[in-house]
């Protein structure tokens, strides 16, 4: 493995619940800027995936490796929670679907912020300030809602608060996961929108998973389709949404289309 050519190496991630296969195998590499997308229907196993990456989940067997830690030689899944952790805080984060489950409503917006560029040591008040104010500023959340608690917000302002705090400590990696389900049409295209331009501005790795198509296209450079917890075929975006290979993805295909 050469960690110049990839950000994110997963190898064999394995899980069950109670006896059920929800990702089987599951292997992929994921470069430095470029965005993948994973596609399913529920119940694919393409949450479970993001959930093991994120220490959400803990896995049955695989490995990942990260090439910005110990240079891509350490197995992250296998780190004690601490260090984990720590990796949340440094150098990869995740957006969820809920936005609840990434803000802490019990604090205001800039506070959200503020929370993880603490957790990673900063100390000067001010200086955590201005940065909290310029993310959520680039998120186009009013800097007279900063000290607004996320619970008085939208659903699509508690997204872009929820992404804000997620990109305090410039992750190299972002996961996704099904971040535009339940907005509204106009609320989606301005938070895709911001995704796309700070992923290509930062270099940053971004794993998208959604059950919708057009974000798929809109964000992901390469696509792996899921079904029952197994890849059942992967390649360049473009190439699988217009020329899918596989049964399951055609039917996926002409689901959307139809």
């Amino acid at each position: 493995m050469n960690s110049l050519d990839w950000a994110l190496s997963v190898r064999g991630l394995t899980k069950s619940y109670r006896g059920r296969a929800a990702a089987v195998d599951v292997s992929f590499d994921v470069a430095p800027g470029e965005a993948l997308g994973i596609v399913g229907e529920s119940g694919s196993g393409k949450t479970t995936v993001l959930r093991c990456l994120a220490g959400d989940l803990q896995h049955d067997a695989g490995r990942a490796y990260m090439s910005s830690l110990d240079g891509g030689r350490t197995d992250v899944l296998s780190l004690p929670p601490p260090q984990r952790r720590a990796l949340r805080i440094s150098r990869l984060a995740m957006v969820y679907q809920d936005p609840t489950m990434g803000l802490d409503l019990a604090i205001s917006a800039g506070g959200n912020v503020a929370e993880r560029l603490l957790a990673a040591e900063w100390r000067q008040i001010k200086r955590i300030r201005d940065r909290a104010a310029e993310l959520l500023d680039r998120m186009e959340v009013p800097l007279s809602r900063m000290d607004d608690m996320p619970a008085n917000f939208s659903g699509g302002m508690q997204q872009r608060v929820q992404i804000a705090k997620a990109l305090a400590n410039e992750p190299v990696i972002l996961l996704l996961d099904e971040m535009t389900s339940g907005l509204d049409v106009s609320v989606q295209a301005g938070v895709l929108d911001l995704v796309q331009e700070i992923q290509h501005e930062s270099n940053i790795a971004v794993i998208v998973v959604s059950h919708d198509l057009g974000v798929i296209r809109l964000l992901s450079d390469t696509a792996m389709v899921m079904k029952n917890g197994c890849i059942v075929e992967r390649g360049v975006t473009d190439q699988i949404l217009e020329d899918p290979r596989h049964p399951y993805t055609q039917l996926l295909v002409s689901s959307v289309n139809s």
